[in-house]
């Protein structure tokens, strides 16, 4: 993650937070107050958003001492020590409930990845995140899919072509037929842009394919169907599988032989990790 992403983030949950001083804080404890803690796992998981918490708890103050005892992406229990953390009370105090919140989301969205990953073990599939992150979190959100052992996919509307049901149907609407739609699109892209196609019906592809899409999308397929669009694809683009994918049902997925299987879960139902912030 670029630090500035990061820092950008933290602005904004401190003026959400701190608009006006930490009242409580100045109230009770004195300016001169030093404490110890420790970021103590209450669940096991896996790791993400070291550098976040320590920025944020550092936000305030650089006299903050955070130091991290596990590295991104690495595996934890309970009860386990993931950091320890020294200096003046007030700014830790201050910034404690922003750092646990983004960490806590980044671990629980790593755990949730690596659950996925893991079920796919031994197939060709990757598992990739999508554009449902939460507004204005989506660099942390997508660096902690990595950590977990996922993939990304493009980070925004800017990065590649996915033409999806809605602008196919809007497509339609002016009688283009796929495969010419596809070519008109290629022709006014750069050349090293990607270009996407979701279909929902198996006869969909063959238009896809001669329109020279780079990936195909096939959006709730049956596990049959998906079987029957790789063979169709057979290896003319790569093939991603979309919509619906659980944790119980991921695995059968990946073994139909698709490429890429696409997972709006990993960002968009996430309960965050059980992680604490001990004084002592």
């Amino acid at each position: 993650m670029n630090p500035s992403q990061i820092d950008r983030v933290l602005h904004i949950a401190l003026e959400e937070d701190v608009p006006f001083g930490d009242l409580t804080t100045q109230a009770f404890v004195p300016a001169t107050a030093q404490i110890t803690a420790e970021l103590v796992a209450r669940e096991p998981g896996v790791f993400s958003g070291g550098e976040v918490f320590v920025r944020a708890l550092t936000a305030l103050n650089s006299e903050v001492a955070v130091d991290l005892t596990i590295d991104e992406g690495a595996e934890f229990d309970q009860g386990q020590v993931l950091a320890g953390i020294s200096g003046p009370a007030r700014p830790i105090l201050t910034c404690e409930r922003i750092g646990l919140n983004l960490v806590q989301r980044m671990c629980g969205i790593a755990t949730t990845t690596a659950a996925y990953v893991a079920a796919v073990a031994g197939t060709r599939a990757r598992i990739v995140d999508t554009r449902k992150t939460t507004p204005g979190l989506r660099a942390l959100e997508r660096h902690a899919v990595r950590c977990g052992g996922g993939h990304n996919h493009r980070f925004s509307l800017s990065d590649a072509v996915l033409a999806k049901d809605n602008h196919l149907a809007v497509v339609a609407t002016g009688g283009r037929d796929l495969a010419s739609a596809i070519r008109d699109a290629k022709a006014q892209m750069p050349h090293t842009v990607h270009l996407e196609v979701e279909v929902d019906r198996l006869d969909q592809i063959p238009s896809a394919l001669h329109g020279g899409a780079d990936t195909i999308m096939l959006d709730n397929f049956s596990l049959q169907d998906l079987h029957r669009g790789v063979e169709l694809i057979a290896g003319q683009a790569l093939v991603e599988a979309s919509g619906g994918v659980r944790l119980e049902t991921v695995g059968d997925i990946a073994a139909t032989g698709v490429d890429l299987i696409s997972v709006g879960a990993l960002t968009h139902h996430i309960r965050a990790l059980d992680l604490g912030l001990d004084f002592s």
